[in-house]
């Protein structure tokens, strides 16, 4: 198993890519304290780690909030005794908007959870591996925090600053055996994603038209990733933003 005997602390876990990820990192051996604003959908996903017989606990957390991530991190040491790695993926994206025509609020809500919230998280990750010998962090950022994406000036640029500040994290600690990477999903169908699909006419084979492969991701292929990056298999990476995008960025229909 990837990260059998390694503790783990996922953000916005309660869902989506969060939520396999924390599954995934059960299944893969890891100890996981599953971290999430809605508080029932976060115990559920503690839930069904425990009841596969792996071992989780739920910590209720706002990303955005100094106190609230020191208390994530202090819990899950509390509980568990260290922390390995982990996987900040909470995030939130604004109204559709052009750049010109976007809310204050929207955009600082956005960087409040997407960016701050990342940076936030490290603030008290790294110290805490820092005082057993290191570890491993993903950040999730996005195809849109390379490339951009309509109508979401926010997000976007909030996708494009986790990437930065990985970057910076994972030159900063190298040295120090903490090792810091991020991924950028396309689309995933997520129940967001899913929502929004069954609801906009041919919006599916649109959406699945962007990649190479004519299909969406699941979050099952991101969480993969994820524990890669996590595992000591991945020993000699480091500041990586992982592109796993189904070939958005090499299909040829849109090139």
């Amino acid at each position: 198993m990837l990260l059998a005997d390694k503790v783990a602390l996922i953000t916005g876990a309660g869902e989506g890519i969060g939520q396999a990820t924390a599954l995934m990192f059960a299944k893969d051996g890891a100890k996981v304290a599953v971290v999430d604003r809605q508080i029932e959908l976060g115990q559920a996903t503690a839930d069904a780690i425990n009841k596969e017989g792996g071992e989780a606990i739920f910590i209720a957390a706002d990303v955005s909030q100094h106190d609230s991530i020191k208390k994530m991190v202090a819990d899950c040491i509390t509980h568990f005794g260290r922390l390995d790695c982990a996987v900040n993926n909470a995030a939130r994206s604004a109204s559709f908007a052009l750049t010109a025509d976007t809310e204050e609020q929207h955009w600082d809500l956005t960087q409040a959870v997407t960016l701050k919230g990342v940076w936030l998280c490290m603030k008290y990750q790294i110290p805490a591996m820092l005082k057993t010998g290191g570890g491993a962090i993903v950040n999730i950022s996005s195809l849109a925090g390379i490339q951009g994406e309509v109508f979401q000036a926010p997000y976007a640029a909030a996708k494009a600053g986790v990437i930065g500040l990985t970057q910076t994290a994972a030159g900063e600690y190298a040295q120090q055996n903490i090792r810091v990477n991020a991924i950028c999903p396309g689309g995933i169908l997520t129940r967001g994603m899913a929502n929004y699909l069954d609801k906009v006419p041919g919006a599916r084979e649109k959406v699945e038209g962007t990649h190479a492969m004519r299909r969406l991701g699941k979050p099952e292929e991101i969480a993969d990733a994820a524990a890669y990056l996590c595992s000591d298999r991945a020993s000699f990476i480091t500041g990586h933003p992982l592109i796993v995008d189904g070939g958005i960025m090499v299909n040829p229909y849109l090139l």
